[in-house]
């Protein structure tokens, strides 16, 4: 059994993790972490970590970027490994995550769905036939007119798997409308869509002469998510410190 502490428990994604843990058997939310703690759980929830007084193996994290450097300087002291699953986060807070992985075992990813880290290793594997075989490269990305920032932290995965199998050869291109020249075989076009709610889909495009090739991933609720930082829970239970990804879940 793998006892978990939800971080930012009454939030959108709380909830549905707390939703899906009640059914796996392997599992149990033994406490929340809320700034709202009055909502009714199954489980006690505190409005801060040092509240706490429950014992858990592992917090799963799906709050805020602002909560991001208490909870890192918490796990640090305790050693209490962490699946850290908010976006956003700025290049000081990356670096202290890698701090923190120092003193205990940090999952993180750009994603949390089982699916898209799979295409991440397979979009690798393609750019080493393709690229190399003089294919373009672009990626298109969809999401709901609720969210703030483009490109997606998934499409900039994607583009930094590609461009790692690729020895860092490629850079990044994001609107085209302000030149008029012919497309640099060594861009990796990314192109964002807002609208409706869609909740996120990922387009990775090989054209090549005569053929294209798409690697797509099409999320239709956030429970993928959910499931996603549930099975990190589960692998991260007792891991030495280290800084670990959904790429080392999958295997």
């Amino acid at each position: 059994m793998v006892k978990i502490i939800m971080h930012g428990c009454n939030g959108a994604m709380g909830q549905v993790i707390s939703s899906l843990a009640e059914k796996d058997e392997e599992l149990e939310i033994a406490a929340g972490i809320d700034l709202n703690p009055e909502q009714k759980n199954g489980y006690p929830v505190f409005s801060s970590l040092e509240e706490c007084t429950v014992q858990a193996d592992v917090i799963v994290d799906f709050a805020s970027a602002k909560a991001v450097d208490h909870l890192l300087d918490y796990c640090g002291q305790t050693g209490m490994p962490v699946v850290l699953c908010t976006t956003g986060l700025s290049q000081e807070q990356i670096q202290k995550v890698s701090e923190t992985a120092e003193k205990t075992a940090v999952l993180r990813s750009a994603n949390m769905s089982l699916g898209v880290n799979l295409l991440l290793k397979m979009v690798k594997e393609a750019a080493k036939v393709l690229a190399a075989a003089d294919f373009d490269i672009e990626i298109l990305e969809k999401h709901h007119n609720q969210k703030v920032d483009a490109p997606s932290g998934t499409a900039l995965a994607l583009a930094d798997s590609i461009n790692e199998a690729m020895d860092q050869q490629y850079h990044y291109v994001y609107d085209r409308s302000s030149r008029r020249e012919k497309r640099d075989k060594k861009e990796i076009g990314i192109q964002s869509v807002r609208g409706g709610s869609i909740v996120g889909e990922h387009d990775v495009i090989f054209a090549g002469q005569d053929e294209v090739i798409t690697f797509s991933h099409t999320a239709y609720s956030k429970a993928i998510f959910a499931k996603g930082a549930l099975s990190a829970a589960k692998f991260l239970k007792g891991k030495a410190a280290g800084l670990y990804t959904m790429a080392d879940v999958i295997g």
